[in-house]
């Protein structure tokens, strides 16, 4: 499966942002999907998660409270809502598939997408 975020860009703290991660060459329901995040000089990040079919959902502890990850098996997209964001957002969002069901470590998630550059501006 290939996949691809986007979505990100500049925004100021306190406001909001949708990603989009879209999937294709795949049977995309029978992937879990991760959000994970990356800023500079620093290691990658859990965000979130969501099985398979949407039913289940896992957020990371910097995010929890004011995200909410979904996904539209029939677009093949999965979507992360981030709300009151704050310069510690500031980072390139990457989101990952997996077969193996939702997980919150990088190395569990042998699918990646190029990922989309968000910045929060204090």
């Amino acid at each position: 499966v290939q996949l691809q975020a986007s979505g990100g860009g500049l925004v100021q703290a306190g406001g909001s942002l949708r990603l989009s991660c879209a999937a294709s060459g795949g049977t995309f329901s029978s992937y879990a999907v991760g959000w994970f995040r990356q800023a500079p000089g620093k290691e990658r990040e859990f965000v979130s998660a969501i099985s398979r079919g949407g039913e289940s959902t896992y957020y990371g502890n910097s995010v929890k409270g004011r995200s909410l990850v979904s996904r539209d098996n029939a677009k093949n997209t999965v979507y992360l809502q981030m709300n009151r964001l704050n310069p510690e957002d500031t980072a390139v969002y990457y989101c990952a598939g997996t077969q193996v069901g939702i997980r919150q470590f990088v190395s569990t998630y042998p699918y990646w997408g190029q990922g989309t550059l968000v910045t929060v501006s204090s």
